[in-house]
């Protein structure tokens, strides 16, 4: 009689028991972890930015220079030797804002008088239009308010001498960060390509590879932010001028360079210039004037958003307007007005590298 061997024995069915979900929190505790180390190497970064800002902000404002000046200086080292060429272009870098700060001077010095005489009866329009409908104020409402504001002075002299010496500190910090950005863009402009080469060679081939693709990325994404808001700044600023000027505005040149400044942040720089040459408008031209220059507040962020974002900076940037609105809001929250200029380029500069590391890159496609 044969015998019967027994056979594999088959694994008995246990009930799920969650297993899924077991899974599925391995899965999510895996990129929580993850997660966490990128946030606390993040801050890391971010603290010892903050500790040596001064340095930080040189070196940002040096690496704006080089993006700026660079075209030029590429094109006129094919006459001149480059370290004549970076000469010319930084001088030319220099001499454009000088020379726009000596002119707003002496146009405010030579207009004083005027502007002093039609800001007075500005201010006297505004008080009589105040107590009127609907508001009614009082006629000492004003008298009153300047009380104020002098007892205040009064009382906080102490504090206001202390605000005034810690601004003068304050100056004495962004004369040598510029002194020092100056001296960086130098040998940016010079031999960047050269220094950008050594750095990259000290790495093994494969780090080397990935860190030149992502920091490549990184300058082109850059250098397209930083000419494109230039561009669309100096456009802003043209609108604005055209428009103070047509309409007598009293601090025209200012105020425009105020509005070209102030389309460094993006969504609501250019809003807030315009608010206040709406006010000096009111102050001297009336409710009329001071009406149409908030008109052109949606004129010109129209657009700003509908034609030029689109034209001059969609190469350079991929952003949504969410993410470009939480950005400069986070920016400001964490370092203030330098947060909020810094904000956007920084975020599209990460999402460049990002987005660049994760392309296949032609040399592995060919491999076996």
């Amino acid at each position: 009689m044969p015998v019967r061997r027994p056979g594999p024995r088959r694994p008995t069915p246990v009930a799920d028991g969650g297993g899924g979900a077991g899974r599925g929190l391995r899965r999510l505790s895996d990129y929580a972890w993850r997660l966490l180390v990128v946030a606390v190497a993040a801050y890391l970064v971010l603290t010892v930015l903050g500790r040596f800002h001064l340095i930080t902000l040189a070196a940002f404002l040096a690496l704006v220079i080089t993006s700026v000046v660079r075209p030029l200086v590429d094109l006129a080292a094919r006459a001149v030797p480059r370290p004549l060429a970076v000469l010319v272009g930084l001088a030319v870098a220099l001499l454009v804002p000088v020379g726009l700060l000596a002119l707003i001077g002496e146009t405010v010095a030579n207009d004083m008088a005027r502007l002093t005489r039609e800001f007075q009866g500005g201010l006297d329009r505004l008080e009589k239009l105040l107590q009127g409908r609907p508001l009614h104020l009082g006629p000492t409402a004003f008298d009153d308010l300047e009380h104020k504001v002098s007892d205040f002075a009064a009382r906080h002299r102490s504090t206001l001498i202390s605000t005034a010496v810690s601004g003068a500190h304050r100056a004495i910090e962004l004369a040598t960060g510029a002194a020092l950005a100056l001296f960086m863009s130098v040998f940016f402009l010079h031999s960047g390509e050269r220094m950008w080469r050594w750095t990259s060679a000290q790495l093994p081939s494969a780090a080397a590879d990935r860190l030149d693709r992502g920091g490549r990325a990184a300058w082109r994404t850059f250098a397209g932010y930083t000419r494109g808001i230039f561009v669309v700044a100096a456009s802003n600023a043209a609108m604005v001028g055209a428009s103070l000027f047509l309409l007598d505005v009293p601090l025209a040149l200012p105020l425009t360079v105020l509005e070209f400044l102030a389309s460094f942040v993006p969504l609501v720089g250019s809003p807030i210039a315009m608010l206040v040459a709406s006010l000096v408008a009111l102050a001297a031209r009336g409710p009329v004037t001071a009406v149409v220059v908030l008109l052109l507040i949606v004129v010109i962020g129209q657009i700003e958003g509908h034609l030029l974002h689109p034209l001059v900076m969609s190469r350079a940037v991929s952003l949504h307007p969410v993410v470009v609105a939480v950005s400069v809001l986070a920016g400001s929250i964490a370092a203030g007005v330098i947060g909020a200029v810094v904000a956007v380029p920084v975020v599209s500069v990460v999402w460049s590298v990002y987005a660049e590391l994760r392309r296949p890159h032609p040399v592995a496609q060919r491999a076996p």
